[in-house]
């Protein structure tokens, strides 16, 4: 987590790009760009495709394009748009997947190595990238909160603290909800 100056300087300028102050673009960039960097590289590095074509500087450049284009969203806090980061890089590598599979007709597999962590697979098993979206819609569907939680906590890096702060709920339900849907998870994902 970044110093408090800084996310309070980061929250600020988000405000003020939400209130269509654009100048501010240049100033966000460079507060934000590693940490984009790295959430970028966390998610490329759980595909173990060979000759990736979407390198970590193409999809930070696109997520956060589609991220500051976003005139509807109101930045609350450094958490929120990392987030948010977080659901947008998420989506851009399904689309991806979605239609590298399309071009190969079944080829080669793309898949995402579940950190041991979280604990939703056991052991060294490999789940599809396609395979893990499709049960984190199932999870929305029927809890959004505890999606939510997933996509925050696993793809976004975000603490129990700062996911607590972008839902806007208390750390013990966020640990709670953690561990409930990291079994439904485990569940979806190794069926018996």
């Amino acid at each position: 987590m970044r110093g408090d100056a800084e996310s309070d300087e980061v929250t600020q300028l988000l405000l003020r790009l939400t209130d269509g102050e654009t100048d501010v673009l240049d100033q966000i960039l460079p507060l934000i760009y590693d940490e984009l960097r790295v959430l970028a590289g966390k998610y490329l590095g759980r595909e173990h495709r060979k000759n990736h074509t979407l390198q970590p500087t193409a999809l930070v450049h696109e997520a956060y394009v589609r991220l500051v284009d976003q005139r509807a969203v109101r930045w609350e806090s450094r958490a929120h748009f990392f987030g948010a980061a977080a659901n947008v890089m998420r989506h851009i590598l399904v689309d991806h997947a979605r239609r590298h599979k399309a071009e190969k007709r079944g080829g080669e597999i793309e898949k995402v190595q579940l950190e041991e962590a979280l604990v939703i697979s056991s052991g060294e098993s490999n789940v599809e990238l396609l395979e893990l979206n499709e049960a984190l819609e199932e999870l929305a569907a029927v809890d959004p909160q505890k999606s939510k939680i997933v996509e925050l906590r696993y793809f976004g890096g975000l603490s129990v603290e700062e996911t607590a702060e972008v839902m806007g709920v208390s750390e013990i339900t966020v640990k709670r909800h953690w561990r409930v849907a990291k079994a439904w998870l485990y569940d979806k994902l190794n069926p018996s």
